[in-house]
């Protein structure tokens, strides 16, 4: 026999068929009688102090209800998370505040009783606007006469966050040469499917009902009951279905606080449902990040120290600056040996929209610089990139960034595989001495990332699992489903614990009312740690299930097995029960008694790798990059659905691919106005731009606190493809961009250096 038989199969999604059909209800999709539309209106300013504002007019307005402002919501300071994500955010925000940080923020909102009226409103309601100074660049709002964004000395979120390990300094000396260079990248927006949105209801015992489309419905529960005053027991929230979140949907944005005031205010149900535009200006974007950094090596390869100085723009408010800044400057740390690394990381206010979590968390930034460097040292050895990497990677009895021990060699695996698969050498070699307008090119880029939040952020998840009358089992979990399919994924480690068949296992999820709590999904944790808490709950079940059938195999307990739905007599396939015919009672009647378990899990921290090997091809007089093929690679400990994982694998490097090339959330550095906040300016990769793409998963490393092993894959597949896809533009060309994305201009203005470069060389050697 298989050594499973669920685990390592792709069955149906259990919400697959909702979703085909349309019958999935997402938060907008709520209706209830006598609803209200809320809408908010928008500062046109990007920094001032609201000098006053009239709503009288709007208030006139035939179907309008209410209208807040600052002057009348709750005044309370917040991070939008509560306690205990509290380590990753930064408490700097109110609902409305008397004065603007960037241009979009909200300063009033009004509910109607159509859209419509609730937009005409919009425009009645006059505002003054007292402008400050504006600060739109990092390293100008660093300077010491930089206008204060929230009034402190500097712009600095909090004091640097430091990473010392070694003595760099010694590290230096000891080298043969130093590299170093400046690399950034820029503001992508995370364009989930599902604009933001929620409708909030104020029952008549007084407790509040929202339906959101938020990945931690439990962090939404508490920081409204934290800032609008409301025990926490009397806040539900549902999330049924989400459209995509990236990480961004953790935090609680201005629409939940204040529609449920509004609800509130009015008697009424209301809803709010973020444009487009909204999801760009109000909702989350990326870190643009700078990153100078500087290596010392042997002759050997050898990297000796490793000095950065990692800074981020957390846009107008910290939200989850400190965490994505402190996560990225120590990921310095790790991925190539290195015994002497000081990082600095610095996260700095701007007067532009808030930068938030996006899937990767300030990796994506690090290892875009880290990696593209490898490969810049190598050339100046004479190395093969690919093999100098495989060469220096972190592997047995070395240290992730978390500080945890490494066992085995999974990044240096998958790099052998990735040059394998790809003929990397035989590839690279045809690129050599091309001619024309369209060159090939072709690189690799590596990541490691960790399953969990561990160590800022105490981890846990919990699960509840219950045998019904027929032997079907009935899971409760308070994990959020994206749109990953993680629901059925845990429905698998259920089924092949409990030795149950997929389908006899179903799944309530997204009601704070009914299942147990749950942080929420981010991090790449809920396979790994929402996983562990169903696998260990199942194993309680299980354990209950085998004393009662027991007795009807005259057996005792520790020698049953459960396989498929049938309780057997290890070695004696033959003498057997169906599961269903165990928890009747004698005569078919009522369970002799019920099965059900909880568990919780709490666990450190797990590390999934990577290496992606990409093809491109960049016409040189449009400077237009296209990626052809990618490699990709992914150790994971266990893959519980490989469907599944390859589908994260797949939209992961799309959103890469994107964000490499093409997205960008660009900002006038004279008004801090949002240039391309719509799809019809901003570009994103579709269907027909993706290139062929080779899954490829490894199972070299499980890890013994994951379910079977596994390990998370959320995010690694966007880490990896940026330092691909610029490797390979460099191999194309011969010219580096540290900068992403990398667009036809930036590609174009760097050929016209070269040629220039080229040029005075000629001319200084005597050439004509």
């Amino acid at each position: 026999m298989s050594d499973f038989a669920v685990i390592g199969t792709s069955p149906k999604r259990i919400d697959g068929i909702e979703k085909v059909t349309g019958r999935a209800r997402y938060a907008a999709d709520v209706h209830l009688p006598g609803l209200l539309f809320g809408k908010i209106k928008r500062s046109t300013v990007a920094h001032a102090n609201i000098a006053s504002i009239d709503t009288s007019k709007a208030l006139a307005l035939p179907g309008v209800k209410a209208v807040l402002t600052h002057e009348n919501v709750p005044r309370v300071l917040h991070a939008g998370q509560p306690h205990p994500r509290s380590s990753s955010v930064w408490k700097d925000q109110y609902i409305f505040d008397r004065r603007v940080r960037f241009m979009g923020e909200g300063v009033a909102v009004v509910a109607a009783v159509s859209e419509e009226i609730a937009e005409e409103a919009l425009d009645l309601i006059e505002v003054e606007y007292d402008p400050l100074p504006a600060v739109f660049d990092v390293e100008e709002a660093m300077q010491p006469d930089a206008p204060q964004i929230h009034g402190a000395e500097c712009n600095l979120v909090l004091p640097p966050h430091i990473v010392d390990w070694g003595d760099v300094e010694k590290g230096f000396e000891e080298a043969d040469f130093i590299v170093e260079g400046v690399y950034s990248t820029g503001r992508p927006s995370p364009s989930y499917m599902e604009p933001n949105a929620c409708v909030c209801k104020y029952e008549l015992d007084g407790r509040l009902t929202i339906w959101s489309s938020t990945q931690c419905a439990f962090m939404v529960r508490g920081i409204l009951s934290e800032v609008l005053d409301i025990p926490i027991h009397h806040v539900r929230v549902i999330v049924e279905h989400m459209g995509g979140g990236f990480g961004a949907k953790q935090d609680l944005f201005q629409h939940e606080f204040l529609c449920a005031l509004l609800a509130k205010e009015t008697g009424r149900p209301v809803k709010m449902e973020y444009t487009r535009k909204e999801s760009f200006l109000g909702g989350r974007t990326r870190h643009p990040t700078k990153i100078w950094l500087r290596q010392g090596v042997k002759n050997d390869g050898t990297i000796t120290a490793r000095q950065a100085r990692y800074i981020t723009d957390t846009g107008a408010y910290g939200s989850h600056g400190p965490g994505v800044t402190r996560v990225g400057a120590q990921s310095l740390t790790s991925l190539y040996r290195c015994p002497n690394v000081y990082a600095e990381g610095i996260c700095v206010y701007t007067n532009t929209p808030i930068s938030g979590a996006f899937r990767g968390y300030g990796v994506v930034q690090s290892y875009f610089a880290l990696d593209t460097q490898m490969d810049e040292i190598a050339e100046k050895l004479g190395l093969d990139p690919a093999e100098y990497k495989m060469q220096q990677a972190v592997g047995d009895g070395d240290l992730t960034p978390s500080e945890h021990t490494i066992h085995g060699n999974p990044l240096a695996s998958c790099i052998r595989r990735a040059i394998e698969e790809s003929n990397w050498h035989e590839m690279r070699r045809q690129t050599k001495n091309q001619s024309g307008r369209k060159l090939r090119g072709w690189g690799i880029g590596t990541e490691m990332h960790g399953s969990s939040a561990y160590p800022g952020i105490k981890e846990q998840s919990n699960a509840i699992v219950k045998m019904n009358e027929d032997g079907s089992v009935h899971l409760l979990t308070g994990t959020a489903g994206l749109g990953t399919g993680a629901h059925t994924a845990l429905s698998q480690i259920a089924a092949e614990e409990l030795g149950v068949r997929f389908e006899d296992v179903t799944v309530t999820h997204g009601d704070t009312d009914v299942v147990p709590f749950d942080i929420g999904a981010y991090a790449s944790r809920t396979t790994f740690i929402g996983g562990g808490a169903v696998k260990r709950a199942a194993a309680d079940l299980k354990k209950q299930l085998l004393e009662l059938a027991a007795d009807k195999l005259e057996a005792a307990a520790e020698d049953l097995v459960v396989r498929q739905g049938q309780v057997f007599v290890r070695g004696a396939p033959d003498q057997a029960i169906a599961v269903g015919d165990v928890v009747k009672g004698d005569e078919g009647g009522i369970t002799p008694r019920s099965l059900v378990a909880s568990a919780t899990y709490e666990t450190t921290k797990a590390y999934s790798y990577a290496a992606h090997v990409v093809e491109v091809e960049v016409d040189t007089e449009t400077g237009q990059v296209e990626v052809k093929q990618v490699i990709a690679v992914h150790e994971i400990g266990k893959a519980i659905n490989p469907i599944g994982v390859e589908g994260q694998i797949e939209g992961g490097i799309q959103q890469g691919i994107g964000h490499s090339l093409t997205e960008d959330l660009v900002i006038d550095p004279e008004t801090g106005r949002a240039l391309n906040a719509s799809f019809v300016d901003y570009k994103m990769p579709l269907s027909m731009d993706m290139p062929t793409i080779k899954p490829i998963i490894l199972e070299e490393a499980p890890d013994g606190d994951g379910p079977f092993g596994a390990k998370g894959v959320g995010e690694d597949p966007i880490i990896a493809i940026g330092p691909a896809i610029g490797n390979a533009v460099y191999d194309a060309l011969g010219v580096r961009i540290r900068e992403l994305p990398i667009t036809p201009d930036k590609v174009l203005r760097a050929l016209r250096q070269q040629a220039s470069t080229d040029d005075t060389s000629n001319s200084d050697s005597g050439e004509e």
